[in-house]
């Protein structure tokens, strides 16, 4: 049987640009719902929830950001931001409130599409064959892929953000080995990195506080200087 058309919802505040992707995405076949603001969206997820958002950050009243964290607490749904602010510190803060991605105006509606459909087939469960994902356990952590949590020697678990989480997942699948910042931010916002781009730092950055590593002498997550981080120490064997 043929799947149903992804539920993509557009929340925008500007009547062309949302009647604008809501054309583009009906004529690719999905179905498209729309809302002006966080109170028509939530009337819209209250009776047909959505598999994917693309949410404005510059809405009047409740703000994008704040709307993600909403969504985020409540589901896994797909949520894409768009906006036409480049400030870094709003991609930065949007990725680590629970956005998946970040797409700044002007942007070709071809990019959009694509990376929609790449996040749909991720959160309509097509991550693919192949074993279950186990827990990788190093220097007394837990990090379990399944439940998605971190804890501690003592059994104290620690939070981790969407972006702090699949950082640390892709870390630990190739201890030893030297990350390239393009590779990390290409998982953690499916986008490429260029010089001016400070998420992966961030988020780096946070992932060691959190883990009690020395961001001055490191022991697990290492800087490779002018090349991007590596895991250090190997996982213990189950």
């Amino acid at each position: 049987m043929k799947p149903s058309p992804a539920h993509i919802l557009i929340v925008e505040d500007d009547p062309v640009t949302r009647a604008k992707l809501a054309a583009y995405f009906k004529t690719e076949g999905y179905r498209v719902s729309e809302a002006e603001d966080g109170e028509a969206m939530r009337d819209i997820l209250a009776a047909d929830p959505a598999d994917l958002l693309m949410i404005d950050i510059q809405l009047p009243g409740e703000d994008g950001l704040k709307l993600t964290r909403e969504l985020r607490a409540q589901s896994d749904v797909g949520i894409i931001l768009v906006t036409g602010r480049s400030d870094a510190v709003d991609r930065i803060v949007g990725l680590e409130i629970g956005a998946d991605d970040y797409v700044t105006k002007p942007f070709e509606q071809r990019e959009l599409l694509a990376r929609a459909k790449n996040l749909l087939r991720r959160v309509r469960g097509g991550g693919g064959a192949g074993a279950a994902p186990k827990k990788r356990q190093f220097q007394g952590w837990v990090f379990d892929l399944v439940s998605r949590t971190l804890s501690s020697a003592e059994g104290k678990f620690v939070d981790l953000t969407r972006a702090e989480f699949k950082a640390l997942a892709l870390l630990t699948a190739h201890t030893g080995q030297v990350l390239s910042r393009d590779r990390l931010l290409h998982e953690i916002a499916h986008r490429d990195w260029d010089p001016s781009d400070r998420t992966v730092d961030v988020v780096i950055r946070r992932l060691r506080k959190k883990l009690g590593d020395d961001a001055s002498h490191p022991r697990l997550i290492v800087t490779s200087h002018g090349e991007g981080y590596l895991f250090a120490v190997p996982l213990d064997r189950a």
